[in-house]
């Protein structure tokens, strides 16, 4: 049993994540991607997220990322690790961290006593999180800690998306959600991603959305507008709160005032990064 509020760890995570995933978007990582030889965006990102599990081939990547067409991870898996090895990778990765920080929230806030704050609890509530069945977590657990506040707190925040990541595909699959079914159910709710960025980013085409659409209307979760029906909104729900269930053990060990101070400063932290511009609107489904 936990002392937690409901949806305590929920709300944690909806302002650690956005600041952790918007590197991946930044034009610091494509650059210092670019600077050891990955140009292309696609392989530059599952170079960067996946270079944590070491020289993969495309299956892994697939698997761990869930949502992407494997035809397209395959289009730059394993071939990238012959452009620069996932030791490199990371460097180059954390490199792009800090320019994007220090970018996005200014030499005061990453100099802050709150930032180092907000990485100490961060790596607390992740001292919690558990290796077994989450490839992307176990991964990320085994690099070190950066010593400098600001990485160690982007760290922290990699290391519970990742894990409460993980969690929600082990979600996705008992509720017999295929990868694109997932993509397209999500989008119905107005949260996920749009369409247009989807099919840009994951390597589907329109006529795989179309069909994953159809499966969701045979099993009465979408309409023939596109929208969620009342049992596609309650799988939805049930899907957000097992999510939850899997992910409570990070914020119920960093206990009920920890994760109020702990939300506190990455709600701080995002509004710097939000009125710098830090996130495209397709990422965030506008």
């Amino acid at each position: 049993m936990t002392s937690l509020p409901a949806r305590a760890g929920r709300r944690c995570h909806n302002v650690l994540n956005p600041l952790h995933s918007t590197v991946y978007f930044s034009p610091d990582f494509t650059k210092e991607l670019a600077e050891v030889g990955i140009e292309d965006g696609r392989a530059a990102y599952f170079a960067g997220r996946g270079a944590a599990m070491g020289a993969v081939g495309a299956g892994v990547i697939t698997a761990a990322f869930f949502n992407f067409n494997h035809d397209l991870v395959a289009r730059h898996v394993p071939e990238v690790w012959s452009i620069a090895s996932p030791g490199v990778v990371l460097e180059a990765r954390l490199r792009a961290v800090d320019t994007t920080l220090r970018r996005l929230l200014g030499e005061d806030a990453v100099a802050s006593d709150e930032m180092a704050e907000a990485a100490g609890l961060a790596l607390r509530a992740a001292e919690a999180c558990t290796r077994h069945a989450r490839p992307l977590y176990a991964a990320h657990a085994d690099l070190p800690v950066p010593e400098r506040p600001h990485l160690a707190y982007w760290h922290a925040a990699t290391l519970l998306r990742e894990h409460r990541g993980d969690g929600h595909l082990a979600a996705l699959l008992a509720a017999g959600l295929d990868p694109l079914e997932a993509l397209v159910s999500h989008t119905a709710t107005g949260k996920g991603m749009s369409p247009r960025w989807t099919l840009a980013t994951r390597g589907w085409r329109r006529t795989d959305w179309d069909a994953a659409s159809e499966r969701l209307r045979e099993r009465g979760l979408l309409n023939g507008e596109g929208e969620l029906t009342d049992a596609g909104t309650e799988l939805r729900a049930e899907l957000e709160e097992a999510t939850d269930r899997l992910d409570a053990a990070p914020y119920a060990h960093l206990g009920a005032e920890g994760t109020e101070r702990l939300t506190e400063l990455g709600r701080g932290f995002l509004t710097v990064a939000l009125g710098a511009g830090a996130f495209p609107d397709d990422l965030t489904g506008k």
